[in-house]
């Protein structure tokens, strides 16, 4: 199998994350992948040229984090991160859907931020930035919930809390979420967060 990946994506982290947490890992051949680059082979793997992108062992491709991780979910026989049925499963995709708008909106809005002067669209930024704190704000209500298990959408919230850290640490999503930063700095510990984090630079 293969990992088309980006070392800064947020979504590629996350299926590094359960790679990582369901003893997948070792099975993952990583391919480094410019998605501004044409030469890279990357539009036949992925119409929408993005990563991650994924080759299964027949030869599949597989595009977008929620599709790559239900497979590799699919792959092994210990306790599954997709739950799967009942409250439990729409519960965690339903977080998972509100990390993915947050890891969306950031890497939108790091996109824009880095357009040149007079390029640049402050009033698009700052809608970015104000669906990511609704996002936050929302995930404070419930953070106390969250426990000490692990599933695809407590794997995503912390992938996109870590981005927010990553990108936009003068935001300081902590302040006013002290449910959620608890959480959070815990989870950071586990060895598949340790282990996928992006480069300091």
């Amino acid at each position: 199998m293969k990992l088309r990946h980006s070392p800064t994506s947020p979504f590629v982290r996350k299926v590094q994350a359960l790679a990582f947490e369901t003893g997948l890992d070792k099975r993952i051949e990583m391919v480094a992948t410019s998605t501004t680059d044409p030469a890279s082979g990357l539009s036949k793997e992925n119409p929408l040229g993005k990563v991650p992108s994924f080759i299964t062992d027949d030869g599949t491709a597989l595009y977008d984090s929620p599709v790559i991780c239900e497979y590799l979910d699919s792959l092994h026989g210990g306790t599954k991160m997709f739950p799967a049925v009942g409250p439990q499963r729409w519960t965690a995709l339903r977080r998972q859907a509100l990390a993915d708008g947050i890891m969306d909106a950031g890497v939108l809005g790091r996109g824009e931020s880095l357009r040149a002067d007079g390029e640049r669209s402050v009033s698009y930024l700052a809608l970015q930035k104000q669906k990511m704190a609704n996002a936050v704000d929302a995930l404070e209500k419930e953070a106390a919930s969250f426990g000490n298990g692990i599933d695809i959408g407590l794997i995503a919230i912390a992938c996109a809390l870590a981005y927010l850290d990553f990108r936009y640490a003068a935001d300081a999503w902590r302040n006013g979420h002290p449910d959620l930063a608890k959480w959070y700095d815990a989870f950071a510990q586990r060895p598949s967060m340790q282990r996928t984090a992006p480069p300091k630079a």
